[in-house]
């Protein structure tokens, strides 16, 4: 950096004065998409993950102004608060949305702006796109020109000043404003890969949580004239030069800043498990199909995994018998037995009796991983191949390319739309069909809502 401002103060500007006018047709569709895709991910987390119940309850007996809602739960309680929960819910399935490099822009975004939105009321569904919309864009611009060296978790060193964007656009603050929110907001920036390679932790699963906290605070703070560092993105011992040892590209992240918007390339998942699986389930539930087989047909399946996905093998005892949620849908081996064993990959493999389910261990005791440097994560989230070797002899392969909610087979609206009926049916406090099909039609129709928060009205 010569005598520019800090990049902060470029996507400072930037938040503060996009505007619904400036957004692309894609950038629209994928906000939308993003809002209802999340907001029925948060409601399956309050049915069936018990750490989400955890952090409800501690938010509940926190008390405070009554702003925001906790979904799924029922009650009310202070934004900062309200975020928290429900940003923990957004991400625990894995089920949420996520970029085609990896990582997850929108479980902190959507639930910083929804707790934002209630508690500032007023607000246009135009205005909530137009803050989801600008907060995917400024994540993927950061997310893909950074060196990326499986050290640092890029959706929490990341995703809070995105979400801090979003939720500073929520509230209308000014340019000057916006920095401070996003400066206060590097005190909320962390977090490692070890959330994913280390297992018997619910952290994996709430991390968004945090993000969402400290991004709602943050605008808080700054509404109320807290000043944050100016300088924090590219100072000495700013973001870019501590977190990624000074290698970015800040022409490209500056290249048609509030004038091209990236969030519809947004993928949305099919499988509730880490997507570096998703390749490896595509192809087994593809050869299982095709070769009519069983999992007592198999002798052996191996998966030939890169740098990530190794990590997500090992130690091989405890992948194949993972002992809670996040463990298993962070474990390769499990997922793609649970794929082999059921021909299907449901939220109900995750918890209670599909992780004891006796035929799904059977079948991970068969998984065995291969390393190949091929499949090491540079740019985009690996595929990985798979073989399965019968008990006639056959070894049938497949690499895990075509995958649904991948760039060359995208979710369409009618795939979005079922499974947030799908995932809002298993909440703690079922809304029932009626709400579930109005919620869906005031999400595809939200650029002419004058109030955005009936989204949140018709779920509690």
């Amino acid at each position: 950096m010569k005598n520019e401002p800090d990049l902060l103060q470029a996507f400072a500007a930037f938040a503060a004065n996009c505007r619904y006018e400036d957004l692309s047709p894609e950038a629209i569709d994928g906000a939308k998409k993003s809002i209802l895709d999340t907001l029925g991910v948060m409601l399956a987390a309050t049915g069936v993950e018990p750490a989400v119940r955890g952090v409800a309850e501690l938010v509940q007996e926190c008390g405070g102004a009554p702003e925001a809602s906790i979904l799924g739960f029922g009650g009310r309680a202070p934004a900062v608060m309200a975020g928290f929960a429900n940003g923990a819910m957004a991400h625990c399935l894995d089920f949420d949305d996520h970029a085609p490099e990896g990582h997850h822009p929108s479980s902190s975004i959507v639930p910083a702006a929804l707790a934002l939105a209630e508690k500032r009321g007023g607000i246009s569904g135009r205005d909530l796109i137009t803050a989801v919309a600008m907060g995917q864009d400024m994540f993927l611009r950061i997310r893909r020109n950074v060196e990326s060296v499986l050290d640092w978790h890029i959706t929490t060193v990341v995703g809070v000043f995105s979400a801090t964007a979003t939720a500073a656009h929520v509230l209308g603050l000014n340019e000057e404003q916006t920095a401070n929110a996003m400066g206060i907001a590097a005190m909320q920036s962390c977090g490692t890969l070890e959330l994913a390679y280390g297992t018997g932790s619910d952290l994996r699963g709430l991390y968004a949580g945090f993000s969402t906290k400290g991004a709602v605070l943050s605008a808080l703070l700054a509404q109320k004239g807290v000043t944050g560092m100016r300088s924090f993105f590219e100072g000495k011992a700013g973001l870019f030069n501590v977190y990624f040892k000074g290698k970015y590209n800040r022409e490209k992240m500056l290249d048609g800043l509030g004038r091209v918007f990236s969030g519809g390339d947004i993928l949305y998942k099919p499988w509730p498990s880490c997507g570096a699986s998703h390749g490896f389930i595509h192809a087994t539930l593809e050869l299982m199909k095709e070769h009519q087989l069983t999992s007592d047909d198999i002798v052996e399946l191996r998966v030939n995994v890169g740098d990530f996905q190794k990590q997500l093998c090992e130690p091989i005892d405890a992948r194949r018998r993972p002992g809670r949620a996040a463990d298993a849908k962070f474990s390769i081996p499990f997922c793609v037995a649970v794929a082999a064993t059921h021909g299907e990959v449901k939220v109900q493999n995750f918890f209670g009796e599909g992780l004891k389910d006796a035929k799904v261990h059977a079948t991970a005791d068969k998984v065995v991983p291969v390393f190949d440097a091929a499949f090491n994560w540079s740019e985009k989230l690996p595929k990985g191949r798979l073989d399965i070797v019968t008990r006639d002899g056959r070894t049938l392969s497949r690499v895990g390319e075509n995958v649904p909610g991948d760039e060359e087979c995208p979710m369409s609206w009618d795939y979005i739309e079922k499974k947030f009926a799908d995932c809002a049916a298993l909440a703690a406090n079922h809304p029932g069909p009626e709400k579930i099909a109005r919620t869906v039609k005031i999400v595809r129709t939200l650029e002419t809502s004058a109030d955005a928060t009936s989204i949140i009205k018709e779920m509690t």
